[in-house]
């Protein structure tokens, strides 16, 4: 058997902001658009009130792309009657896959972890697109600690939902024990491994810790890449 690690990708490893704002930034300017700071704290705004929404079903992944970038259209300053906000969607998920940016710690904590613990094995779990996830991951170097790559575009299937984590589960072949979840959400990451039943650490905990590790099960809590690692070895018995 070995020790599985299912990690969570964006702002538990990688900063998806600052890809996500370097990313934006290009496209929109591409677009002829004015791109400014309160363009993309809207953005922000708007995009993970989707997502929220993608997660518990209520619209598509397609959905989610056309609204984004046609509210934000509508935002920024500058013509748009021309811009086809799938077009634009698409091209903003292959600029922030060339531009991967670390969590500080990030590959030393996953270099120390594979050195350490015997027989461990490292995956991502992630919502969001397949070549945003996997583009990143290639360019911080991130790769080479990993065993796969579990994204829900391809997989059809959204975090928290069991099936997600059945699907991941069934390609481990590993019995449950043997899994924790590492992430930084809530809603997706810690409410994956209650519906999973699954161990999990909340990585970067914020508000009412101490309500939330009760409403959603957490065994675990670490706000900071040293933290995460003594968490890890407990878990796994050193």
């Amino acid at each position: 058997m070995h020790h599985n690690f299912l990690f969570d990708l964006d702002m538990t490893l990688l900063d998806f902001h600052a890809s996500e704002r370097k990313a934006l930034e290009i496209v929109i300017t591409e677009c002829g658009l004015k791109f400014t700071e309160e363009c993309y704290d809207h953005f922000k705004a708007y995009n993970k009130a989707l997502w929220l929404e993608l997660e518990k079903g209520t619209i598509t992944r397609t959905e989610l792309f056309i609204r984004r970038f046609t509210d934000l259209f509508e935002f920024c300053e500058g013509g748009h009657s021309e811009l086809d906000p799938l077009t634009v969607n698409n091209e903003f998920i292959y600029t922030m896959s060339q531009n991967g940016v670390l969590i500080e710690g990030a590959l030393e904590f996953m270099s120390k972890l594979k050195d350490t613990i015997q027989d461990s094995r490292c995956y991502i779990i992630s919502n969001g697109a397949t070549i945003n996830a996997e583009g990143r991951i290639k360019s911080t170097g991130l790769d080479m600690y990993l065993e796969k790559v579990y994204v829900s575009e391809w997989m059809g299937v959204t975090k928290p939902d069991k099936k997600f984590f059945d699907m991941v589960l069934e390609g481990v072949n590993e019995p449950k024990r043997t899994c924790i979840v590492i992430g930084d959400s809530l809603s997706s990451d810690m409410q994956g491994a209650k519906n999973a039943s699954l161990a999990s650490v909340w990585f970067m905990p914020y508000g009412d810790i101490e309500e939330a590790q009760k409403a959603y099960n957490i065994n675990y809590c670490a706000s900071s890449f040293d933290e995460l690692y003594e968490v890890l070895l407990k878990w796994v018995g050193k």
